[in-house]
């Protein structure tokens, strides 16, 4: 691969659907590289992904890739529920920017168990990279999600661990040699592990490793230290539910009892084209109901 000086490199950008997450990522998911997205069980990478699929049907100038989607997912079942119910909300907002046809019909949807089927899968991935079965190209890969795929194979051995870091290496190495011939904007999803003891992994300090914390726990994304230089930006959702008295202010109405305040927050840990921020999006679920959704409160940048 031929040597090439970053800053004058020039990625088209995805947008995520979200003017306030868009604005932290200076525009979106980048094309011609690996994105990953790390975040505890029910903070919302899913859900983000799944609005990734629908958001790169957009034409290129409302910030979409005018594209298809490929999404791989370890994780069962696959959603489809709820991905038909966002895409009859993203067709109301977008009716004249789509075409006629069911967007769900530009997503093409693969279940992998292994990192070796997910290998296998590469050269598949290739043809219909070249030959698209839709009118629209792909121009965007998900993964859902890697660790789910290194879960339970390995033990804790030198040869194990040698042997899973060189599937790290050439998965993601396939990865970006996709996303660099096709333009592709690559995302995959991480969980994350409790962190018990000193600052880092073994000592080290991977990004702002230290701030990440969710639910009230610090936490640190799975898989190590020879996964994360496989990745070449890394995204961390963290999740905190606080219960407050309608009375504190905080929330609409003032007759007494108490909601939940769930407040998803979206930092930058590392990105090559990115500054240390972060947004927070706010959802209040009432005692009796559920409101209406997201408030974005504030972005830091």
């Amino acid at each position: 691969m031929k040597p090439e000086n970053p800053l004058h490199l020039l990625s088209q950008k995805c947008t995520t659907g979200c003017p306030i997450i868009d604005r932290v990522l200076s525009g979106g998911i980048p094309c011609n590289s690996i994105t990953e997205l790390v975040g505890e069980s029910g903070c919302g990478k899913t859900q983000l992904c799944l609005q990734l699929l629908l958001s790169a049907q957009l034409p290129i100038s409302h910030g979409g890739l005018r594209a298809s989607s490929l999404f791989i997912h370890s994780e069962f079942p696959f959603p489809l529920r709820r991905l038909k119910q966002l895409s009859l909300s993203f067709c109301s907002s977008h009716p004249h920017l789509l075409p006629s046809q069911d967007p769900c019909d530009f997503i093409f949807v693969r279940a992998v168990q292994s990192a070796e089927e997910l290998l296998v899968l590469f050269d598949r991935i290739d043809a219909l990279l070249t030959c698209p079965p839709s009118k629209l190209p792909v121009k965007l890969i998900v993964i859902d999600s890697i660790a789910a795929l290194f879960r339970s194979e390995f033990e804790n051995t030198p040869a194990d661990l040698k042997r899973r870091s060189s599937l790290f290496f050439r998965i993601s190495g396939k990865l970006k040699l996709q996303a660099k011939r096709f333009g592709l904007s690559v995302v995959v999803t991480n969980q994350v592990v409790d962190v018990m003891g000193s600052d880092g992994i073994n000592g080290l300090r991977v990004g702002n490793l230290s701030s990440l914390y969710s639910s009230g726990r610090r936490v640190c994304p799975a898989l190590g230290l020879a996964w994360a230089n496989c990745v070449n930006s890394r995204l961390f959702l963290s999740r905190n539910d606080e219960i407050v008295s309608k009375d504190s202010g905080l929330v609409d109405g003032g007759d007494g009892g108490t909601d939940v305040v769930r407040t998803r927050k979206l930092q930058v840990v590392f990105a090559p084209h990115l500054p240390e921020a972060a947004c927070n999006l706010l959802q209040i679920l009432s005692t009796a109901k559920i409101s209406r959704l997201t408030v974005a409160l504030y972005s830091t940048d």
